[in-house]
């Protein structure tokens, strides 16, 4: 008998039932680490990402206060939570709860990173409209990033 397909995240377990969630999973590079927090710590370096990110987080940022709203602290993607092969960070605020789960399946070579997103009311929604279009590209390019910043060749 084969077991039937389940699907268990860090990011659903305070969320169970979110507004929005996306899963993104890309091939580990060869000889990377398994360590699920050091693969947090790498996608969410926004710092070392795509400058365009950097440009969108920081337009975010000043824009946020048009619908009443402080800009994200500086601690909001620090992992908070490691069990197993799963990193977990989260963060409450008046208009929204986030997850990110990070995991490493080790065995399959995968690197998964799960999205969950509760949103508060109208400024909720409202902020939330552009960036539900914006999130799969832009965490796909942070990943994308962090795995070639992996697989680079160190400087001699």
């Amino acid at each position: 008998m084969t077991a039937a397909p389940s699907f268990v995240s860090l990011a659903l377990r305070d969320l169970p039932r979110p507004d929005h969630c996306d899963v993104l999973v890309v091939p580990l590079p060869p000889g990377a680490t398994t360590d699920p927090a050091a693969w947090a710590r790498e996608v969410f370096d926004v710092r070392r990402g795509p400058r365009w990110v950097a440009v969108l987080l920081g337009l975010r940022q000043a824009a946020v206060g048009l619908i009443g709203l402080a800009p994200a602290p500086r601690d909001t993607f620090t992992v908070r939570e490691v069990q197993g092969e799963e990193a977990l960070l989260a963060f409450d605020d008046r208009h929204l709860d986030f997850r990110v789960g990070v995991a490493v399946d080790a065995e399959q070579r995968l690197l998964r990173v799960t999205t969950a997103v509760r949103l508060h009311g109208r400024r909720g929604r409202v902020y939330f409209a552009p960036v539900r279009l914006a999130h799969p590209v832009v965490t796909d390019a942070l990943i994308r990033s962090a795995v070639r910043r992996r697989t680079a060749p160190s400087p001699e």
